[in-house]
């Protein structure tokens, strides 16, 4: 017998809106069952998608979709979603190679509207899809599930400001989960809700204003007595004031409750606003005890949890280059009372949580918000103070502008610690760091380091710690190659890189996570092999040296060739005048899918046996155009 009866009878939400609206519950039961059980086999997100159960089951019951267009922010708390939309068994390829991504995908689903994965977009496109459907004629609507942690963003409040001047018939549901109802107070909000989203209720409001705007005082007495009465009651002013129809907080696990005010909600025109209260890790213990463990797991037993693996005295895992951070940051901030750290709602992810437990003072996390992230360290840096932002490479990009014009403009002395450089795996495209190499190395007056091991981590943050100009530390996810982290911090000489290993020919220059697999290659080619170190600046004694006494160079980084650290390469020989052959490897130019990272890199040819094979192929290339010359 199967444990999820219902639930297989459900391929589309044609199917959902089919059913008794008693079964749904149950549906709703099994659901939440599946999430755990699927989530436990592949690993992915947890918690956030057992919170937004119910809601996403009312969501596709209530809304005709796809015509109706959902939108998620963020969009990992989508695999209820999926699984409603046809994916239910596709559920056992989650985030591996050639399976289904573990977000929002256009090209993966017709019920994806809109790709999500960074945060705080959904609001803008949800208006833009509802101003385009009311040109085009289109009867449909847009709802944007937007998350509270993504309600932080500036994007967000920029879109909120706009979306009454757009006239857009937009709904957008706040899945607040970082608060609780009580049930006496629930219960009242409950009714509140959906009398405030009824028709009785709008046409009341509509009918009282139009009557009092013969009578300016008393309409704006009316208004405030609305606000205040309200405000007492909800946390409506503020929305009310950017034009939304300001509905809740109901309860997010409550079917009926959901359905309701949703049809309300529906029926109403202009900009509306629905809270809805959930709770990470719903229904299951585990989470709900520890949402943070479960926010992002492994495979585990659903029966059992979550299970640390016992190592052995002798056998200690190798550090992450995140730990190591971690470490760092600790004992510089120890040393040097400037230190602030910044992270954008990255404490666990970017390695914090220990310098936020014993500098609670010097810890900032300021919410998804990069752009605010990297101009308060600029605002820190002016005043003396010696800011370190630990940001994801991917998340950097949405704060450009504020790199280049509050920090590197002027000159000023903020560290980024850029975590997961390069690619990163079952999160894919949206969260590989592919592009950092390319977009840091064009700015002036900044730095940009890519160490080769654990230990060169801790000591080029040091080293950039101590300068006094804008720096980045480019690091991979995982753990490092096993090298001894020294305690000892010592600074390593700007823009120079070392010869790791003497050979013939053939010289290797590798940056950052391409040392160890170059070093392989190179052992296999008789090659001689540099950690250069630095991308910016780079060593440009050493290229020339290098030049000058091999038949080919060959870089390779992590990062998309086009504009990286082997353009850097290009462009210092092209200076000193000198034409010598250069092979380029890196990532291609293309998005790199989700799956095994290990895999993905072999994909790409940047394994130490695909660097070897790329070597003789232009090896072989150019001896064969050498003879055709003769």
């Amino acid at each position: 017998m199967s444990a999820y009866p219902l639930l297989e009878t459900v391929d589309d939400p044609a199917e959902l809106r089919a059913l008794d609206r008693k079964q749904l519950a149950q549906l709703a039961t099994e659901l939440r069952a599946f999430i755990v059980d699927s989530v436990a086999s592949t690993g992915g997100h947890l918690s956030s998608n057992l919170g937004t159960v119910e809601l996403t089951i009312a969501l596709h019951y209530v809304f005709n979709t796809p015509d109706d267009k959902l939108i998620w922010d963020v969009g990992h708390q989508t695999y209820g979603h999926k699984i409603l939309t046809g994916r239910r068994k596709g559920m056992r390829t989650l985030r591996q190679k050639g399976g289904i991504a573990g977000f929002p995908r256009r090209e993966e689903s017709r019920y994806d509207t809109f790709g999500t994965a960074h945060s705080s977009t959904s609001i803008s496109a949800a208006i833009g899809m509802a101003v385009a459907a009311r040109r085009q004629g289109l009867d449909h609507r847009v709802v944007a599930v937007i998350g509270d942690g993504a309600m932080t963003a500036g994007m967000a409040f920029e879109a909120l400001n706009n979306a009454k001047q757009a006239d857009a018939n937009v709904i957008v549901v706040l899945n607040d989960n970082d608060m609780s109802i009580s049930e006496n107070v629930g219960a009242l909000n409950n009714y509140l809700a959906k009398l405030m989203s009824g028709r009785f209720y709008a046409a009341t409001k509509k009918t009282a204003e139009k009557m009092l705007s013969v009578a300016p005082p008393m309409k704006e007495l009316a208004k405030r007595f609305e606000e205040h009465a309200k405000g007492m009651l909800t946390p409506s002013t503020m929305f009310e004031e950017f034009g939304f129809n300001y509905t809740g907080p109901i309860d997010g696990h409550n079917i009926d409750v959901l359905i309701d005010t949703l049809q309300n909600v529906k029926r109403l025109t202009g900009p509306q606003f629905l809270h809805v209260v959930t709770r990470k890790g719903q229904g299951y213990k585990h989470a709900e005890e520890d949402p943070i463990t479960y926010h992002g797991p492994g495979k585990f037993d659903p029966g059992v949890g979550i299970v640390k693996a016992a190592t052995a005295k002798d056998a200690a895992p190798k550090p992450t280059y995140t730990q190591v951070f971690g470490d760092w940051l600790c004992d510089m901030a120890q040393a040097d009372e400037r230190l602030i750290g910044i992270t954008p709602a990255m404490r666990e992810g970017s390695g914090l949580v220990k310098f936020s437990q014993r500098f609670p003072d010097r810890y900032f996390d300021v919410g998804i918000a990069e752009q605010h992230a990297v101009t308060f360290a600029a605002g820190l840096a002016v005043a003396g103070m010696k800011p370190v932002v630990a940001i994801y490479s991917t998340f950097l990009q949405r704060a450009y502008d504020q790199l280049i014009h509050d920090v590197a403009l002027q000159n000023l002395p903020v560290v980024f610690a850029l975590d997961r450089g390069g690619l990163v795996g079952a999160d894919g495209p949206t969260h590989h760091g592919a592009f950092d190499l390319s977009y840091l190395r064009c700015i002036p007056n900044m730095t940009v380091m890519a160490p080769a091991d654990e230990n060169e981590c801790r000591q080029m943050l040091y080293t950039a710690f101590t300068l006094d100009t804008p720096t980045a530390v480019r690091y991979p996810r995982g753990a490092g190659v096993g090298v001894e982290v020294q305690r000892e911090m010592h600074a390593i000489p700007v823009g120079r890189g070392e010869v790791r290993r003497e050979g013939k020919r053939i010289a290797i220059l590798a940056f950052g996570s391409m040392l160890k697999p170059a070093l392989d290659a190179g052992a296999e080619l008789n090659a001689t092999v540099v950690n250069m170190r630095f991308v910016k600046p780079i060593d440009r004694d050493l290229v020339f040296k290098l030049a000058t006494s091999h038949d080919l160079l060959v870089t390779i980084e992590e990062n998309v060739v086009a504009g990286g650290a082997g353009a850097a390469v290009l462009e210092a020989l092209a200076a000193d005048g000198l034409a010598v052959p250069v092979l380029t490897l890196g990532l291609p130019a293309e998005f790199v899918e989700h799956g095994d990272p290990h895999q993905l890199l072999v994909d790409c040819g940047l394994d130490a046996e695909g660097i070897a094979r790329s070597v003789r192929e232009r090896l072989s290339r150019a001896g064969q155009r050498s003879g055709k010359a003769a």
